[in-house]
């Protein structure tokens, strides 16, 4: 079986590995907790490989395993409603949640409770783009380098919307015109309809064509030039478009 790799050169996540590694000669509870998307399960593979891993959300099988193990990988956590009627003694347990309900409780069944930061708050979120974008790249068939807006990537969902905003980007400044078009072609054929469809759709030229020329020319007066309208008819349809 293939390594599990864990991308980091976080002091915050190197802190928490430094700390689980340490249990690896103990038999502790443990307790990792953070967003979801963020790559807990992923890191406690790449530490405990060969553990045994179980959903909380099935309570029966959790049971048998802990009868049966002295050392165990427990996700899902925050679904486990009556831990505490759970026995951890002389074991091992590493448990994964993405939240933490009962923090009294929780503190009593733990020896040591671990936060892992989200992707906004994490210091190499640089190391972590630039390792997914690599990786998009190669399954796109990209062989060159791109250039992305980083303005634009999506943190909400941490991993999950991070790589789902790579992909958006580095297919958008990929395109070419035709496939440009046919994109186009596509969505007026489910969308054209009504009795004013040229002017509801005509947005969908005219918005992009007149932001693109604001953010490269940075001028009204260039950008008539460029396009061929005198600046009156540019500032109206600026307008027009709420873009002023």
């Amino acid at each position: 079986m293939k390594p599990v790799q864990f991308l980091s050169n976080s002091p915050q996540i190197d802190n928490i590995v430094k700390g689980l590694t340490l249990t690896k000669s103990l038999f502790v509870s443990s307790l990792l907790v953070g967003e979801e998307h963020i790559g807990k399960k992923t890191l406690i593979k790449s530490l405990f490989p060969n553990s045994l891993y179980v959903d909380a959300r099935n309570y029966e099988e959790l049971e048998i395993a802990l009868e049966n193990n002295s050392e165990l990988i427990i996700y899902n956590f925050e679904k486990l409603l009556d831990f505490e009627q759970l026995n951890f003694e002389n074991k091992r347990i590493i448990a994964i949640a993405n939240r933490i309900d009962n923090t009294k409780k929780i503190e009593k069944k733990f020896a040591f409770i671990y936060k892992m930061p989200n992707l906004q708050e994490r210091e190499d979120l640089e190391l972590i783009i630039e390792f997914f974008q690599s990786q998009i790249q190669k399954e796109l068939l990209l062989d060159y380098p791109i250039k992305l807006n980083t303005t634009e990537l999506d943190l909400t969902k941490n991993i999950k919307s991070l790589k789902a905003s790579l992909y958006r980007q580095l297919i958008h400044q990929t395109l070419n015109s035709e496939e440009i078009k046919k994109i186009i072609e596509n969505y007026l054929y489910e969308h054209l309809e009504g009795n004013n469809a040229y002017r509801e759709h005509l947005s969908l030229y005219e918005e992009p064509l007149l932001i693109a020329g604001l953010k490269k020319f940075k001028s009204q007066l260039k950008l008539s030039s460029v396009l061929g309208l005198n600046r009156n008819t540019l500032r109206k349809k600026i307008q027009e478009h709420g873009l002023d």
